[in-house]
């Protein structure tokens, strides 16, 4: 099998949150395919510290397959960047080079890539990225963009990144904008565009919050995989059309944590661990002293710690120990259990929704 044959559900690359062992944790409920974040070619080239913690564990036989993202605007740095990667994982397993052309993000506008190459009068240079990616590297590269000005230009752009060697295209169907980068909803009609134009794969990225706009994301568009970002944050369950307790998650991918010590810092763990309590609860009286109280977590056991005891407190649940993972009782009777919490947890997750 090919990286191409992994791609119906995918887990975007997301700034500090595509860690291990959150990329683990989403492969085990449905995630065929992961990113990692959008790594800068020129610090992965200068800075040994910063390309040791990126490699760690990359490509090993719980992490596959994934997506290694670079971004830049210089041919050769993006290959000798690329290179480096390639150099770690070129004996582990089905894996990828992707170049962002869709982050918004005002770093990449000062510093003219992602979304800033999307100009046409940047066209060439893009083509000579992903050309010289192409012929450099002994696995696949692939290109994630966003809609062009005019969008009608977009299967034109996505045209060249074909032919230039990029084999397979994810498009959110937004247009790029720095402070509102999911403003109004993805034109999806773009995507359905680009997949009866394209002869390589194409991915759709944009509208999804369920399991059922995955369904009719992919029934619409005809995408050969959809891609999800900020709503896996708060769900990660989400391609299993599953939504599970929010301490049983969060101790499950504090356990993956464990597992691979130093793959995440401890704000990226506190971040992660934020988002799946407030799916569920961020609408509850204790939800802001139980930020507080992680926010002034010092260790994964101090996280481990608060979610066993005070928050299951918080909950009216009995505390979980310290050896346990959880059973099929605590979750059928943690949050529903009085019939008082239904409607607040649906209005929590309405509030994470893109």
């Amino acid at each position: 099998m090919t990286v191409t044959d992994h791609l119906s559900t995918i887990a975007a690359p997301m700034v500090n949150q595509s860690d291990l062992p959150f990329r683990r944790l989403v492969r085990r409920y449905g995630t065929s395919l992961a990113y990692t974040q959008m790594l800068l070619p020129e610090r992965l080239l200068s800075d040994q510290d910063y390309l040791e913690f990126h490699l760690r564990d990359l490509g090993s036989e719980s992490d596959r397959p994934v997506v290694v993202q670079l971004c830049g605007n210089d041919p050769q740095l993006v290959v000798e960047a690329g290179k480096k990667v390639q150099g770690a994982c070129d004996a582990i397993g089905v894996w990828a080079l992707d170049l962002n052309l869709g982050c918004p993000q005002e770093a990449a506008r000062d510093a003219h890539y992602g979304a800033y190459l999307l100009g046409q009068k940047d066209w060439p240079l893009v083509e000579s990225i992903v050309s010289a990616m192409s012929h450099s590297f002994t696995v696949p590269v692939s290109t994630k963009i966003r809609l062009c000005q005019p969008v009608s230009a977009t299967l034109d752009f996505a045209q060249r990144l074909e032919a230039a060697g990029s084999a397979w295209l994810a498009l959110h169907a937004r247009t790029v904008s720095a402070r509102r980068r999911r403003q109004g909803a993805a034109d999806l009609e773009q995507v359905k565009r680009l997949k009866e134009n394209l002869t390589i794969p194409v991915v759709s990225n944009g509208n999804v919050r369920t399991w059922e706009d995955v369904e009719n994301n992919r029934a619409y568009t005809e995408a050969d995989g959809i891609m999800v970002g900020e709503i896996l944050l708060a769900n990660p369950c989400l391609f299993a059309n599953e939504t599970p307790d929010p301490v049983l998650i969060s101790l499950e991918y504090l356990e993956l944590c464990r597992e691979h010590p130093g793959a995440a810092t401890l704000q990226t763990v506190q971040t992660h661990v934020r988002h799946f309590v407030d799916h569920r609860c961020g609408r509850r009286p204790w939800f802001n002293k139980f930020r507080v109280a992680l926010n002034n977590c010092r260790t994964v056991d101090d996280i481990d710690h608060l979610l066993r005891l005070k928050v299951q407190r918080w909950r009216g649940l009995e505390p979980l120990a310290p050896d346990a993972q959880g059973s099929d009782e605590s979750t059928e009777t943690s949050d529903y259990e009085d019939g008082r919490d239904g409607p607040e947890d649906a209005m929590s997750a309405l509030s994470l929704l893109e």
